[in-house]
């Protein structure tokens, strides 16, 4: 692609490469249902998936329902997420959120953006991870650390904040697009442009990508 290319002409093109590359990509916190995804993302912060996926395996059997974590003991469910990191601040956020669930809400997630976001522990990047994966409903594009870093080298936004990050994405790309776009990003952050050493060599993307800030790659 011509170096003059636009950020909207190179952003499409990316996109197809991605969507060709990871047909299967989806969100890899396990989960069933919007609540417990939920839950999963708030964990997330600063964790490994991997390692959520672990704490929720037997989380989610001892409590099934936004109720019984509301009513948990907070200190008990502290050390159940201790391994994710930042468990006291997470138990507080999942217990506030499990509430205003149970009770403002009858154990159902809202499937409503400006709701989501006035609930504890719920910003704009979990609201549109729950509003995507559990209701296929293209809220926005999930900005995620990969997210940003990959957007930033693909030349698709200048900014550092990851909401004008997303508002950036959100005017390059068809918004049918959003979600899939988000899980592709993650998933080729993940195995090919990592932070480190990014694979630019096995880069299904490379002749497209400007690589902005790349100084080291294999």
């Amino acid at each position: 692609m011509p170096k003059s290319a636009s950020p909207k002409s190179r952003a499409l093109r990316l996109k197809d490469e991605l969507f060709k590359a990871y047909p299967g990509a989806t969100c890899a916190l396990t989960h069933h249902g919007a609540f417990q995804l939920a839950v999963a993302t708030i964990l997330s912060a600063q964790c490994t998936d991997e390692r959520v996926n672990i704490v929720t395996r037997d989380l989610f059997k001892k409590y099934k329902t936004p109720r019984a974590f509301a009513e948990a003991n907070a200190a008990e469910l502290e050390m159940d997420i201790r391994p994710t990191g930042f468990f006291r601040n997470k138990a507080r956020s999942i217990q506030g959120f499990a509430r205003a669930i149970a009770e403002q809400f009858g154990g159902e997630i809202p499937k409503d953006l400006d709701l989501l976001v006035k609930l504890p522990g719920i910003g704009r990047k979990t609201a549109n991870v729950i509003l995507g994966t559990a209701f296929g409903i293209p809220s926005g594009v999930v900005v995620d650390t990969h997210v940003s870093r990959l957007s930033q080298r693909m030349g698709l936004t200048e900014q550092e904040d990851p909401e004008k990050i997303e508002q950036d994405l959100m005017k390059l790309l068809p918004q049918e697009d959003w979600i899939n776009f988000s899980h592709t990003m993650i998933w080729h952050g993940r195995q090919i442009c990592n932070a480190r050493k990014p694979k630019c060599s096995e880069c299904p993307l490379a002749k497209d990508c400007p690589k902005i800030g790349v100084t080291n790659h294999e």
